[in-house]
């Protein structure tokens, strides 16, 4: 039993509660044990100061008289007057003789003493002194009030340490039934996603405590491992496609090649299409290289500080003679600081943006490169004049191996957004296209926190 979770977590409870309660009410007793003594020792020691004044100015007979007078006028049956000669034979008060036990002069003692209306034992808290004729002064209070208040205290701090055992086990258990049921959520929704349906998700009940932001952050895991899954499958699904036609390609010249037939500039055709082939597989293989270091967040080992001014005019500057040629305006705008970063990623993502703008843009057409600051995020946005994306394609378009051309036939690999995707989720930003008509405006957030 004791090695399940919620009851031990029921018995922590149980024993921090009753554990403060009986800490405090201990300290509750002591104090007021402390105060209740104080306050007898204070009454009867100011007695024994004015019947030793009464004895200095009076002497014996003055102070007997001073202690009948306080005997017949004391309306409390709890204070105890003894004057006793040296042999312990009463001279005045209301003790019939010298208790034996009490040494005079000995300071502060506590007795047990026959009262004579109840014939009952009743404990006592007396002082005494030694007077210089040698006689015994004796002043005390019956505590049997006192006992009988401890008694009473002790009997509440029972009555409380049930009460707090009690509140402590409902509480206990009541939290524990409210956090193990969350919990239970969890480990039931971990079940069916190791059972293979990973479209379970942790309910959240809205309460925005911690359970539901743990639930949130789980669902976010599970939603991205099942878009990891999905892009697994696509990936090995597309590659095992796209790989096939040029290596079946790349076979079937290498085979026409090794056959010797054809003239030599045919020849020299077929091997510059092999070669095409081959930078086309290697262009495939190094685009999924960098996606997979981004993805597995290798890359930040190599994080420094990235001045995206000057990439973006180093990029713009390597693709204005291309954008020229095809009659394209290419320009950068806006600024924004430094950012903890990859450079080498940063590039190859704007280069891609660039590349997939020159690729659609029409002639005499412009795209504009910006950046703008926003504090917690740097916006980089590519935007051209081109066709655009069908608007139910904008998000199926980062995905690897997709394109909007579904035959492939303009030379793109469907690697491009998809390892655009992946530098800006490096860099812990995203990446939006959305459509301008004219054009096509690829935004991608960098977080600078």
């Amino acid at each position: 039993m004791f090695r399940n979770a919620r009851t031990r977590l029921i018995c922590a409870s149980v024993i921090l509660s009753v554990g403060v309660a009986a800490i405090i009410l201990g300290f509750v007793y002591l104090t007021v044990n402390s105060i209740i003594e104080a306050e007898t020792r204070s009454v009867v020691e100011a007695e024994l100061a004015g019947l030793s004044d009464d004895y200095q100015r009076l002497g014996v007979l003055g102070l007997a008289a001073a202690i009948e007078r306080r005997v017949e006028n004391s309306d409390q049956r709890d204070i105890i007057y003894l004057l006793a000669d040296r042999r312990g034979m009463a001279i005045a008060g209301n003790l019939a003789a010298w208790p034996p036990t009490i040494e005079p002069g000995g300071g502060w003692v506590e007795l047990e003493l026959i009262r004579t209306d109840t014939e009952k034992p009743v404990p006592v808290s007396a002082a005494s002194l030694h007077l210089q004729g040698s006689e015994r002064l004796l002043v005390g209070r019956d505590a049997s009030a006192q006992k009988l208040f401890d008694n009473a205290l002790i009997q509440s701090a029972v009555w409380a340490l049930l009460g707090a055992l009690g509140l402590s086990i409902a509480t206990g258990w009541l939290l524990t039934r409210l956090i193990f049921s969350r919990i239970s959520d969890i480990s039931r929704t971990a079940d069916t996603i190791v059972s293979n349906d990973l479209t379970r998700r942790v309910p959240i009940r809205g309460t925005g405590d911690e359970l539901d932001q743990l639930s949130l952050t789980l669902n976010e895991m599970l939603d991205r491992i099942s878009d990891l899954i999905d892009n697994l499958k696509m990936t090995t699904t597309s590659l095992s496609h796209d790989l096939r036609s040029p290596l079946t390609r790349l076979r079937s010249q290498l085979e026409t090649l090794t056959e010797g037939s054809g003239d030599i500039e045919e020849r020299e055709r077929m091997m510059l299409r092999a070669l095409e082939e081959v930078d086309r597989l290697l262009e495939i293989f190094n685009n999924l290289t960098e996606i997979a270091r981004a993805e597995a967040r290798l890359s930040r080992d190599d994080f420094d500080d990235v001045d995206l001014v000057s990439l973006v005019n180093d990029c713009v500057d390597l693709y204005a003679p291309v954008a020229a040629e095809q009659g394209i305006e290419l320009t950068a705008t806006g600024s924004a600081p430094p950012v903890a970063g990859h450079r080498h990623l940063l590039m190859q993502a704007l280069s891609n943006l660039l590349e997939n703008a020159l690729r659609f843009a029409p002639e005499a057409s412009s795209i504009v490169v910006s950046l703008r600051d926003y504090g917690e995020y740097i916006e980089l946005t590519v935007s051209d004049e081109g066709c655009g994306l069908p608007d139910d394609f904008l998000g199926e378009a980062l995905r690897p191996f997709t394109t909007a051309n579904r035959s492939r036939t303009d030379g793109g690999t469907g690697l491009g957004l998809a390892l655009v995707l992946a530098v800006a989720r490096l860099h812990n930003g995203d990446v939006k296209l959305s459509n301008t008509n004219p054009g096509l405006r690829a935004t991608v957030n960098l977080r600078t926190e």
